[in-house]
């Protein structure tokens, strides 16, 4: 894994600060949220960041399938593996939840 560092980190950590949360209750199970992309105002900023996730972050399986799981500030960030400009949400859950992911 190669942690994001210097600007591309502090925007993200910016993009993470402005984003709208919201709480997957179909899986509570698996404690998570999520930001869609239409509201984050910039295609282009969301779509920087769906490519910083699977770049940067670590492979792990969920139910079979392997995802990119990049952790920031005690959270884990993924996406589901469509296409990035057909990515419509971020994920996160807190580092060490039972959501899906390494950790």
């Amino acid at each position: 894994m190669t942690t994001p560092a210097g600007a591309a980190l502090d925007d993200f950590r910016r993009f993470i600060a402005a984003s709208r949360w919201i709480f997957a209750k179909t899986m509570p199970q698996m404690p998570h949220e999520y930001t869609l992309r239409r509201d984050a105002g910039d295609d282009a900023e969301f779509e920087r960041f769906v490519v910083l996730i699977r770049e940067a972050g670590v492979p792990a399986t969920f139910e079979g399938r392997e995802y990119m799981y990049l952790r920031v500030d005690g959270y884990k960030y993924w996406t589901m593996g469509s296409p990035v400009e057909e990515t419509i949400l971020i994920n996160r859950a807190v580092v060490g939840d039972s959501a899906p992911g390494a950790g």
